[in-house]
């Protein structure tokens, strides 16, 4: 139990969190160091890093504990070894989440003792990964495919090898991780669920694509998602997500006669009005105003009881399981791999194109006879769509080596004050000057964005002459 209950910051502080360290979303509030982060400013005394170093080491420290300690119980051994393959799996879960954001660390495997493991040096990178994998590798070995309902929650061999492809993926071990994930794919065990919006609900938690997630009950182990998602609107999108989602021809928003800037989310990928709230469009019963979605202009429906044609009262907790694994992500990870360890083959095409065909998405497949390069960028945007608020997308920057290149034209248009002003996307033409003004190079007009005012989402947004048409 208490293995598993380390997982709890995953529900939303080391997950979601993460994804507004990048251009998919932001904060109203600075609480945990987010902008500090994603701007290069933070300190290692920044809230959401000491978190996170600190919880996987709890973590650790559990899961050493039990496997030094489970040996001298009279139990069966079959069911031993099980557990003994959990408690690696956790292990190398809190690993994988400190490695992947500081590099190489201390690597503890034995159980706590501070005398000696209080002053450790780091080990290297490779050090850590390869011991990631080998508990993977065990795990994987002695758990099962699947559980009784009275055990769902707790990890099984499909867990370990999607893990274990996680893991390869981030460490550009190409061939081995499109192999790892190749074999969940072919197990049969799991399969992509046929409703993408309702995937993220109460009602459908133990559907056919979750891999692993951490388990909710009410009322001793709630979750607030419909408090912090709606009523606090955190995260809020950021419309350079919003752009990111193709048309329904497949074509992006700068290339399909489809797209419309007067109407901007009609004729879009259909992820977009499942996994975003836009101004405009029906939430919860009613038309959304900027009001509702005060942030950036933008909310979350994944992981809200809320419909966008019913009204119900605000609620306050639920039991939501929050989804670390699943299927989605273990079709794009093979495509990744797949695509670097060997060009764009048939199988490639196969694994995204099942993302796309899903009932609901129905989205064109990937035009054929992509190069290399052309796939991958395929791939990103891919990932990006599917597995937005899921807490992956700052992993995925900083392994592709793009952060620097995505997040600063995004941050810097943030101004510190009291009121912090924001600027949500550049429209063409347009630049943001240091004073968080944002001028039309053309007509030298101007307007200063606050808090509560949106880019490009309010049809009666007002645009004033500059008052010194000499300054550009």
């Amino acid at each position: 139990m208490g293995c598993y209950n380390a997982l709890k910051p995953w529900r939303s502080l080391h997950t979601m969190e993460f994804d507004m360290l990048t251009a998919n979303a932001m904060p109203y509030n600075e609480a945990n160091g987010t902008q500090a982060i994603g701007k290069g400013e933070h300190l290692s005394t920044t809230a959401l890093i000491g978190s996170l170093w600190k919880n996987c080491y709890v973590g650790i420290g559990r899961t050493n504990t039990f496997i030094a300690n489970v040996g001298g119980v009279d139990m069966d051994e079959l069911e031993k070894a099980k557990m003994v393959g959990e408690a690696k799996f956790l292990r190398a879960f809190y690993y994988l989440s400190l490695v992947d954001k500081f590099g190489g660390v201390p690597l503890i495997i034995d159980a706590p003792n501070a005398d000696e493991q209080a002053e450790l040096p780091r080990n290297s990178k490779e050090e850590v990964v390869n011991q990631i994998v080998k508990d993977l590798e065990e795990a994987a070995a002695v758990l099962p495919d699947t559980y009784a309902s009275s055990d769902l929650g707790r990890a099984t061999k499909g867990a370990a090898l999607a893990l274990k492809a996680r893991t390869l993926l981030y460490n550009s071990r190409w061939a081995e991780a499109a192999q790892a994930a190749k074999q969940v794919m072919e197990s049969g065990v799991y399969q992509l669920f046929n409703d993408y919006r309702h995937f993220f609900s109460e009602d459908n938690k133990y559907n056919c694509e979750v891999i692993f997630d951490i388990e909710a009950k009410l009322p001793e182990y709630p979750t607030d998602y419909d408090q912090n998602i709606w009523r606090l609107n955190r995260p809020a999108p950021l419309k350079e997500l919003v752009d990111t989602y193709l048309c329904v021809d497949g074509k992006t928003i700068e290339e399909s006669p489809l797209y419309d800037p007067t109407r901007p989310y009609e004729n879009r990928d259909p992820r977009l009005l499942k996994s975003i709230v836009c101004i405009g469009y029906p939430y919860l019963g009613k038309t959304i105003t900027k009001e509702d979605v005060a942030t950036t202009g933008f909310g979350v429906k994944k992981y809200t009881s809320y419909e966008d044609d019913v009204t119900i009262p605000l609620v306050e907790r639920s039991a939501f399981n929050f989804i670390l694994i699943r299927y989605a992500e273990v079709l794009l990870t093979y495509a990744e791999a797949q695509n670097e360890a060997s060009g764009p083959d048939q199988s490639v095409y196969d694994a995204i194109n099942q993302l796309r065909r899903r009932p609901d998405i129905n989205m064109p497949e990937v035009p054929k006879g992509l190069t290399k390069d052309q796939m991958r960028e395929v791939i990103r945007r891919e990932r990006r769509i599917e597995l937005t608020f899921e807490g992956l997308y700052y992993s995925d920057i900083l392994r592709w080596k793009t952060a620097e290149k995505e997040n600063f034209p995004h941050f810097r248009k943030y101004k510190k004050s009291n009121h912090p002003a924001l600027i949500v996307g550049e429209q063409k033409g347009k630049k943001t000057d240091n004073q968080g003004k944002e001028r039309e190079t053309d007509e030298y007009k101007y307007r200063k964005v606050m808090h509560n005012e949106k880019d490009g989402n309010s049809p009666n947004e007002k645009v004033e002459p500059n008052p010194n048409p000499k300054d550009p």
